[in-house]
């Protein structure tokens, strides 16, 4: 059975995308021996999936990376509805089936936070749970932050999620130099009783994977399981 894991985040634009290709590139550079995925469920607009196709040499199509693809960039079920289309999750099942059977490690990237709707009715934490994925969060430093962190983890708890650690995520470096401000990790660990397993400093390029190897070894990757 593959080992899975959702990366997750509080909103839309923290840096999930960024995580996901630190961890691919360093399973691929120092775990050559697994076979490595990377899974977006669902997309809506032009973004993710076409960022993993430049960045990495996957063994995968872009219907096995991304099931379910809509062109405007709504939550998944106003997207769908402006299509005349509907959320098919069974079609994104089979195809996390498929890749479960063909790759050892399966990185899975979320939409938005977990509270963005997937359907009229479930939302990504609800998904997380009933697929039974392992998920970490990725929280932004930036003003605003410690009260969505709250938020995301206290619906984590309310749906029965197995919430891994938070990830902190650092987009420029005023924000780097402003951690202790805006988002102190002993702080979230208190409010939150979760464990920070690291931060990501800006990237500036995403060429160099053994750049991005090297990123993810600073993070707590034994606490990503």
């Amino acid at each position: 059975m593959a080992q899975q894991l959702l990366i997750s985040g509080t909103d839309t634009g923290v840096g999930k995308t960024v995580l996901t290709a630190l961890l691919a590139a360093y399973w691929q550079i120092h775990r050559p021996h697994l076979k490595t995925a990377i899974f977006k469920p669902l997309q809506s607009g032009v973004g993710d999936r076409e960022f993993y196709q430049t960045h990495f040499s996957l063994d995968q199509s872009s219907q096995e990376i991304t099931p379910l693809w809509y062109e405007q960039p709504l939550a998944p079920p106003i997207a769908a509805e402006r299509e005349q289309r509907t959320v098919d999750l069974t079609q994104v099942w089979h195809t996390l089936e498929l890749l479960q059977k063909r790759f050892d490690q399966i990185w899975i990237e979320g939409v938005g936070g977990l509270g963005t709707p997937i359907t009229y009715e479930i939302t990504v934490a609800d998904l997380a749970r009933d697929w039974r994925l392992p998920t970490v969060l990725v929280v932004p430093v930036r003003l605003g932050s410690l009260g969505q962190a709250v938020a995301n983890v206290a619906l984590a708890r309310q749906v029965g999620l197995q919430l891994k650690g938070i990830i902190l995520s650092s987009q420029s470096e005023t924000a780097l130099h402003q951690i202790e401000d805006l988002t102190p990790p002993w702080l979230l660990e208190n409010l939150t009783q979760v464990p920070v397993l690291g931060l990501i400093p800006p990237i500036s390029s995403f060429r160099d994977r053994f750049h991005l190897a090297q990123v993810a070894s600073g993070l707590n990757l034994e606490g990503l399981g």
